[in-house]
């Protein structure tokens, strides 16, 4: 009898979802999880138009279609009023690139670019060190040393043309120093102007540098160091060894940075040698050229081929750049994505 019982007792399985009963007390096998309403995802994708979207429409006005327009342009001769209609094909481009002026404009950024590196980045990495230690007026040093920085092109292209002129104050200095000899022509000069050019874009924007680093060194831990200082390790083998490193994605950033404005450099060149000069001082560039070529010689649509060459090169180097340079820095920036 109480086997019976225990018989009738017992769990009937079913198939799931077969809706049979099992008998008293009879436990159905769970039927599959529904999947979740995928609310969250649409909200997080309507947040994100939402906040996106009107940085994106301002970039698509304001830096892609001037890009598509200034493409469309270069294949015109074109005067910049009227729809265009004197069509070219590459000949806008072809002269670009067969125009020994604009190679050597070409190599003057390129000059630009790699002595913007060697001047600009170990001079405002030593005065961040410096001024990253405790000493009387850091705060007064630091502002002196930004304050080129935010002073605009044109008062600085305009106070070193009126110093650096034969009859200008430099070499008024160096004739009452008795330095007769280092009166030289800073800015017709071929073999030395570009040298001005340098020395004033050092003065200029190493002041940006120096924040920037100052920045990146506020994140390294203190007891970095001070461990380093109880393994009996010096001052400079510690700069060496932990602060270069961990400083090394603030170096790569501002290195990047560098490298963008030296190949668009245009303002400085432009107030400080003119419209004419600059070509014949070796102090040209792709943005003097191209106001020189295109706006000033009446015809846009050469000048819009030049625009586009210059945004073509430029880009080629800030992907390459990113790609071989900071991968290892966005990399770490990557949250999402990854399996």
């Amino acid at each position: 009898m109480s086997n019976s019982q225990g018989g009738n007792a017992l769990l009937r399985t079913s198939t799931p979802g077969d809706g049979s009963a099992v008998g008293d007390g009879a436990v159905t096998a769970p039927s599959p999880a529904r999947r979740p309403r995928r609310r969250g995802d649409w909200r997080k994708r309507a947040e994100i138009a939402l906040l996106a979207g009107p940085a994106i429409v301002v970039f698509i006005a304001f830096v892609i279609f001037p890009v598509v327009m200034a493409a469309y342009y270069g294949f015109f001769k074109w005067k910049g009023y009227g729809v265009p209609t004197d069509f070219v094909g590459l000949e806008n481009y072809l002269t670009i690139l067969q125009d020994s002026t604009f190679i050597d404009a070409l190599s003057h950024n390129g000059f630009i670019v790699v002595m913007s590196l060697v001047m600009q980045g170990p001079a405002a990495v030593i005065l961040a060190l410096l001024l990253n230690r405790k000493m009387r007026g850091r705060g007064l040093i630091r502002v002196l040393i930004f304050v080129p920085y935010v002073v605009s092109e044109v008062i600085v292209g305009t106070g070193w043309s009126l110093m650096l002129q034969t009859t200008g104050a430099i070499n008024d200095l160096f004739g009452k120093i008795g330095l007769e000899g280092w009166a030289v022509d800073w800015l017709s000069d071929p073999d030395v102007a570009i040298w001005s050019l340098m020395i004033i874009i050092t003065w200029k924007y190493i002041g940006f540098a120096v924040i920037l680093f100052l920045a990146g060194l506020q994140s390294i831990p203190e007891e970095l160091h001070e461990a380093a200082a109880i393994d009996g390790a010096s001052y400079w083998q510690t700069q060496r060894s932990i602060t270069l490193p961990l400083l090394g994605p603030t170096l790569r950033i501002w290195a990047f940075l560098s490298i963008i404005g030296s190949l668009q450099l245009f303002d400085l060149v432009y107030i400080i040698w003119g419209q004419y000069v600059s070509a014949t001082a070796g102090t040209s560039t792709m943005a003097t050229y191209m106001v020189l070529n295109g706006r000033n010689a009446g015809n846009y649509g050469f000048g819009n081929a030049v625009a586009v060459v210059l945004f073509i090169i430029s880009l080629v180097i800030a992907l390459t750049y990113q790609r071989f340079v900071l991968r290892r820095d966005t990399q770490g920036a990557i949250t999402e994505g990854k399996k």
